[in-house]
């Protein structure tokens, strides 16, 4: 019986699609599985991966040191960011499937599409062919009707109050 291999969309506009995400790793990591984890359009210095990086049968693949928003990049950056984003998604799910992995979080891969820095077509050629017992998941605002096709599960986080709204910005430790 298959335990693994379904495909897990967190989008919205709300705060936790990370987190939720994280905690799905956690879970899968301390039932035994091996976990792949890559942030897209974040720096290697994320909290969450402050503390699970000590975890054993968790893997990041690093991506880059400094990062900015897509709207605070010039062009010449997004087509740089095109390019790289494009080879890394390649990296990561060549060592997916290479390391017969069971969980691949692809963080923020769904908003680094909208954003017009990953071409969709890379993902969706992936999850068309990827191992039958590797679970996926994609995290994200906007994700098209594509990816909604290939998920399994498609949980849309909802903001109904966010501080942000009041003029707090991101709290290291809480939002980031």
């Amino acid at each position: 019986m298959m335990t693994t291999g379904l495909v897990h969309i967190y989008c919205g506009n709300g705060k936790g699609k990370t987190t939720t995400g994280m905690g799905l790793c956690t879970r899968a990591a301390g039932y035994g599985y091996s976990v792949l984890i890559y942030q897209f359009m974040k720096n290697n210095k994320t909290s969450e991966r402050k503390i699970l990086e000590v975890v054993d049968n968790i893997t990041w693949i690093n991506g880059l040191d400094q990062e900015k928003f897509s709207f605070q990049m010039t062009e010449e950056e997004k087509a740089e960011r095109r390019v790289f984003y494009g080879e890394q998604l390649k990296k990561v799910t060549k060592e997916a499937v290479d390391g017969d992995y069971d969980v691949l979080f692809l963080d923020e891969s769904i908003y680094t599409i909208r954003a017009g820095l990953l071409d969709e077509q890379l993902l969706l050629d992936f999850l068309d062919h990827k191992p039958e017992k590797l679970e996926v998941i994609l995290t994200g605002q906007g994700p098209d009707e594509e990816l909604i096709k290939r998920a399994d599960y498609v949980s849309e986080i909802c903001m109904r109050k966010h501080p942000y709204e009041k003029g707090i910005p991101a709290r290291p430790g809480i939002e980031r």
